[in-house]
């Protein structure tokens, strides 16, 4: 492995791509084709910094001419932290690649702190360590908080869920209405009520391989047939023809559960 020359960034050691692809004995293409292709497994400020416009150019300026030069008329830099360089030792996944990065490990990321030599030395390290301690502290309640927040939305959840499974199949018209009202108002306002409906018509059309249209058509030309009046026929509606099927029925429940579920109706 080269001598490096420590570059820092935001109190980190970091190194660059071409450093990293030298170091890793692969070109600078693959490593950057290796980021574009993994890319949502880096995250921007722990395994790397993105550097452009005036970022770029004051990082450019505190740089040695030795190193900056060959960064004069770069638009963008990317810096890999210890955390990306051992990201990039995992994709690459080389014998070569692993012990380099136990080298830098070792030897480029981990800043030695000097020994103390005063009193007042000593009194600052002390001071520090009881304050990155309280920092640890802090973060890990704020986590504990949130995951306790976090788990009981979801027995919140979980129990919305059962509480929509355990719809009455008896009064299977009056409980999806109530669902869907639900949605509605969650969606905005009662204007949703229509669409919703013909969403679930529509699934239950495509789910059950049945036109609820031409049921409907069907059952109002039998009912005129039989000499029923018209303001009567005139009230069927697609429930009336989901009515009159136990399998049409069940299929309808079932959507409209997944329709409540879907939008986190309690």
């Amino acid at each position: 492995m080269n001598k490096l020359k420590p570059l820092e960034f935001k109190k980190q050691r970091i190194i660059t791509t071409k450093v990293l692809a030298e170091e890793f004995g692969t070109e600078e293409k693959n490593v950057q084709m290796n980021f574009a292709n993994n890319h949502t497994r880096f995250i921007e400020d722990k395994h790397y910094f993105k550097l452009e416009g005036q970022a770029l150019k004051d990082f450019k300026n505190s740089l040695p001419n030795d190193i900056g030069s060959p960064l004069k008329y770069a638009s963008s830099l990317i810096l890999w932290t210890e955390k990306g360089a051992a990201r990039h030792a995992k994709i690459l996944d080389t014998d070569e690649a692993w012990e380099v990065y136990e080298q830098l490990e070792e030897t480029y990321f981990r800043v030695k702190e000097s020994e103390p030599k005063t009193i007042e030395d000593l009194i600052i390290m002390q001071a520090q360590s009881i304050k990155n301690l309280k920092q640890q502290v802090t973060e890990a309640n704020y986590n504990a908080t949130k995951a306790i927040d976090r788990a009981e939305e979801t027995k919140q959840e979980v129990r919305a869920i059962r509480e929509v499974v355990a719809m009455n199949p008896t009064q299977w018209r009056k409980d999806t209405a109530d669902l869907i009202n639900k949605i509605a108002a969650k969606l905005g306002g009662f204007e949703h009520i229509k669409p919703i409906r013909e969403e679930s018509y529509k699934i239950l059309d495509e789910k059950l391989g049945v036109s609820l249209k031409s049921r409907l058509l069907n059952k109002q030309k039998k009912m005129a047939l039989e000499g029923t009046p018209k303001y009567k026929i005139d009230k069927i509606n697609h429930l009336d023809v989901i009515a009159d099927d136990r399998k049409l029925i069940n299929g309808y429940v079932n959507i409209i559960k997944e329709l409540a579920i879907k939008y986190g109706i309690a």
